[in-house]
């Protein structure tokens, strides 16, 4: 009797031990830190693709990640609001990866490679050199710049050769439509509204007329003493990205549009027509870009053409400011 119940007893003592295993074992999965991000994006495709996709699939729930968007017009603008505090991660398109250069924002992850960005002629302006002293609206320190100044070198031409008029992006279309300017430097939905509504318009240049010179990057960028405290909240923020840019690759452009359409309050069929402007990397193409060197040249070819411009100051090693570590880490799932 005495056997049978030390029996009984060892029993009971093993289920009871298997079952705190068990507990243990959910509460250790469960137990990394529960964040909250302040997310900067711009209202288009090209900025919204994977971060809607990782809020809708439950990819940022599963790292234990809640996230805040926070609309802005231009990447220089998000990147001002980093360094005030007021927002922790954000995305970045071609223009403001100069910044990230000059040491400013710590790159953590690849977006895409853009296509998205356009130097637009008004009525009467069919090639680049017919914007001899006329008034072009772009956005100073943004792709718009970018395109804008490699427009011009092409066709031998400088800033001066014309009257650059700076102005904010979300205004370049009203000052389009409406005469006030004779041409445009700026990025896509906003290109393509100028191109629709403006029968009488030519885009002069896109960012694949320097495909064989340059490549235009977008980014998802942190300030560089927030990379540096947070390394395992970036890798997991960015593996979120990279699942939903795996599901968004994979013929679900149509839904991707209609999650950004109601983020960005426009219509679906606008939003759908910008998925033309990029070429859509899948998060596995980017964690395996980034171990074989890939990535890394995208960014190296993308500071040398910078430094040609005399855009940024010195020449630091890509590794100074692109985490390809993280992108490699977070691509293992």
């Amino acid at each position: 009797m005495k056997k049978k119940l030390l029996g009984l007893l060892l029993s009971a003592t093993m289920a009871v031990g298997m079952l705190a295993g068990c507990g243990s074992s959910n509460q250790q999965s469960g137990s990394q830190e529960q964040v909250t991000l302040q997310v900067a994006y711009m209202p288009n495709y090209g900025s919204l693709w994977s971060i809607e996709n990782a809020i809708e699939q439950g990819y940022l729930e599963e790292e234990g990640i809640s996230v805040e968007l926070v609309e802005f017009q231009d990447g220089p603008t998000i990147i001002a609001a980093m360094e005030s505090g007021s927002v922790d991660v954000g995305y970045i398109g071609q223009g403001a990866h100069k910044l990230a250069i000059n040491g400013q924002a710590t790159i953590f992850a690849l977006s895409h490679i853009s296509n998205g960005d356009a130097l637009i002629g008004g009525p009467g302006i069919t090639k680049v050199e017919d914007l001899a002293g006329k008034k072009v609206a772009y956005s100073s320190g943004s792709s718009s710049e970018d395109i804008l100044v490699n427009s011009l070198k092409k066709a031998g031409m400088t800033m001066s050769d014309i009257e650059a008029v700076d102005m904010d992006a979300s205004a370049i279309v009203t000052a389009m439509l409406s005469g006030g300017v004779d041409a445009c430097a700026t990025w896509s939905p906003n290109s393509l509204k100028v191109l629709e509504e403006l029968p009488e318009a030519t885009k002069l240049t896109d960012n694949m007329t320097f495909s064989d010179q340059t490549v235009s990057l977008a980014s998802w960028i942190a300030m560089p003493d927030y990379a540096k405290e947070n390394k395992d909240v970036l890798v997991r923020f960015c593996r979120a990205l990279f699942k939903a840019m795996d599901y968004a690759a994979a013929d679900h452009q149509e839904a991707t549009a209609e999650l950004i359409a109601k983020q960005v309050a426009q219509d679906k069929e606008t939003v759908y027509n910008q998925r033309g402007d990029a070429q859509w990397l899948t998060g596995k193409e980017v964690s395996a870009g980034a171990a074989d060197g890939t990535v890394k040249g995208y960014y190296e070819l993308q500071k040398q053409n910078f430094i040609t411009a005399g855009a940024v100051e010195g020449n630091p090693a890509v590794e100074d400011y692109v985490l390809l570590d993280v992108m490699v880490e977070a691509g293992k799932y």
